[in-house]
Order: structure tokens, then C-alpha cells, then sequence
């Protein structure tokens, strides 16, 4: 009876402290215990004789300071500079004359490197001189040929703009895997007590903190699987423009400036006198069919005037026409004679 009893109190001991290790378990213990119906040992009274009994060994939690080490019981280890958890994001704005080159080298190199497009968008043609075709690109390439592909990049057109972050989640990681560590030590031993119960109710209560535990390993998983791809992967945002004139960077001299505000005058003024060439010459078709309407409109109304005028004139003769007897008489006798 003495080591039932025993038995009794180390798994009570036990399930306290998986308590404390869950995350978010804060506000369990202000409910009332549970009584064990062998025993007659409350959840409440367990954890108190736990914290005295449990072996030091049972729970070991990983604390850190603001300097990125961790803390443990055997003292302070920093982390390693060459060990450090980076997630490097690149920005790129490319310019090129030669779109489909660029994008057929773009799609090698990320084959060459091992990486993959995670978003693509092509869209082109445009009415605006200036540019044709448009692209933006989500690329993935491993963490340590990432200086070597923005490089590579960099010479398949001009870059425009370039921007660059570092985010160091070295902590998150660390405790992701702490807490990963921690609750698969508690599975192995839910399982091993799972094996030992003698009672429904150690059963089913051994149960449903597996189901827990099993169900936050999971979740600590996703995120370092999430952060494992961050890390070994490299994000590069690729926006390329193409245009028939490249833009020069770089400092230039007050004469540079002149002449290329000069050189792009003149260029904007016979690009206008294109686009009215294109416009008038593509909108022969509309012209042309515009021109015969009013033409037909023109020629109905002048055929409607003319019939008009032609019996205006022809009722004006009927009334002003002489006849032969009228021809040799004077005004007074057509008036009847009357001076």
C-alpha cells in the first residue's frame, strides 16, 4: 500500500510540472484540485510536495539575457557569432534593354544555385514610351550564395536601387528548440507512466496531457521548420523595367548634368513626334471611315439644297414668264390703260 502510495504521489509530482512546462498554462492552478480516488491526494497539495521531492534533473528551463546567451545551470554560454540565426531580405530594381535575355539568365542562375521562384509576374507592352514590359519576382536562394547571385544579377542589367535587412531571430530559435526539447522529454515520460496506471482516472488524465503535449510539439515543429527555411534561404525581391534608355548613377559634373538634361529634351521632343506618327498613322482606319461618313453626310445635303433650290426657281419663272401677247405691250396696257 506504502508504494502505491508512492507511486501515487510521483505522478501527481510529475503532472505539475508538465503544468509549468506547457506555454500558456499561467492560470491553471487557480482551480480547484482534483482528488485522486486511490490515493486521496489532491493536484494542488502534489505540486506543493513535488516542489520538494521532484529530482532537479526533472525540469531544466533555458533563460536568456539581453546579450543573445543562454543561461542554464551550468552557466553562461554565449552563442557563437558563426552560429548566429540570420534571416537576409535583398531588394533589387533592374532597368534593361533586353528583357528576354535577362529573364531567360535570371531563370539559370536560380537553377544553377538551387533555388526556386516562390512569386512571379510579367506584364508588358504598355502604351507609355518610356517602358514595354514589366516584371516582379519573389526568388529563394541558399543563405550562402546570396552575395554571389545579386552579383551575377547585377550584371544582366543596371540597377537602379538596392536595399538590404538583416533580421537575427538567433533567440526565437533557440527557444523554439528549447521548449521543442522540453515537452518530447515530457512525452517520454507521460509514456512511461502511461504504461504504470492502474486506474481509469490516471489513464484518461495521462491522455489528454499527451494529447496536449503532442499537439504543442507539433506547433513548436511548424515554426522551426518555418524558421529552418528562412535561415538556409534567402529572399530576394527582383523588380525589372524594360526601357529603351538606361538610366545613369553615379555622381556626375555640372556639364554631365547639362548635357544629359539636353540629350533627354531632345529625346522627349522626338519621342513626342513618334507617338504622333503612331497615333496619327494607327488611326488611318477610324480616319478613313470617319471621312466617307461625312462625306455621304455632305453630299445628302447638298443634293437636298439643290432639289430645293431648282423648284424655288422653276415656281419663280411660272409667275415672272411673258407671253407672246404681253411681249410688244407697254406697262400701261398690261394695267388696262389706265394713266
Amino acid at each position: 500500500m506504502k508504494k502505491k502510495r508512492k507511486e501515487k504521489r510521483y505522478l501527481a509530482a510529475v503532472l505539475a510540472l508538465a503544468g509549468l512546462l506547457s506555454v500558456g498554462a499561467a492560470g491553471c492552478g487557480g482551480g480547484a484540485g482534483t482528488k485522486n480516488a486511490a490515493g486521496g491526494i489532491t493536484m494542488e497539495s502534489a505540486a506543493d510536495t513535488a516542489a520538494a521531492e521532484a529530482p532537479a534533473e526533472a525540469y531544466e528551463e533555458d533563460v536568456y539575457n539581453d546579450a543573445g546567451a543562454v543561461a542554464s545551470e551550468e552557466g553562461i554560454e554565449p552563442v557563437a557569432q558563426n552560429g548566429r540565426k540570420l534571416i537576409k531580405t535583398v531588394r533589387l530594381e533592374m532597368q534593361t534593354k533586353e528583357f528576354d535575355v535577362l529573364m531567360e539568365g535570371l531563370r539559370k542562375k536560380i537553377q544553377e544555385m538551387d533555388g526556386y521562384i516562390e512569386n512571379s509576374a510579367v506584364w508588358g507592352n504598355s502604351y507609355n514610351y518610356t517602358s514595354t514590359r514589366s516584371s516582379e519576382y519573389t526568388v529563394r536562394v541558399p543563405a550562402n550564395r546570396l552575395d554571389e547571385f545579386i552579383e551575377v544579377v547585377g550584371g544582366l542589367g543596371n540597377v537602379t536601387y538596392k536595399s538590404e535587412s538583416v533580421e537575427d531571430v538567433t533567440l526565437q530559435y533557440v527557444d523554439v528548440e528549447s521548449r521543442q526539447k522540453a515537452l518530447e522529454t515530457e512525452q517520454t515520460r507521460l509514456l512511461e507512466l502511461l504504461e504504470k496506471a492502474d486506474n481509469l482516472e490516471d489513464l484518461l488524465t495521462i491522455e489528454s496531457r499527451l494529447s496536449e503535449v503532442r499537439y504543442e510539439l507539433e506547433n513548436f515543429g511548424s515554426q522551426k521548420r518555418l524558421l529552418d527555411n528562412q535561415i538556409e534561404y534567402s529572399t530576394v525581391h527582383l523588380s525589372v523595367t524594360e526601357v529603351e534608355r538606361i538610366t545613369e548613377v553615379g555622381k556626375k559634373t555640372f556639364f554631365q548634368e547639362i548635357a544629359e538634361r539636353f540629350s533627354n529634351s531632345l529625346y522627349n521632343v522626338g519621342m513626342g513626334l513618334r507617338e504622333f506618327v503612331i497615333v496619327v498613322v494607327g488611326s488611318l482606319p477610324v480616319l478613313a471611315v470617319w471621312a466617307a461618313v461625312i462625306a455621304l453626310v455632305v453630299l445628302v445635303l447638298r443634293r437636298v439644297f439643290y432639289n430645293k433650290n431648282t423648284k424655288n426657281t422653276e415656281r419663280k419663272g411660272r409667275w415672272g414668264k411673258k407671253t407672246p401677247e404681253d411681249a410688244g405691250r407697254t406697262p400701261d396696257e398690261k394695267n388696262g390703260g389706265n394713266s
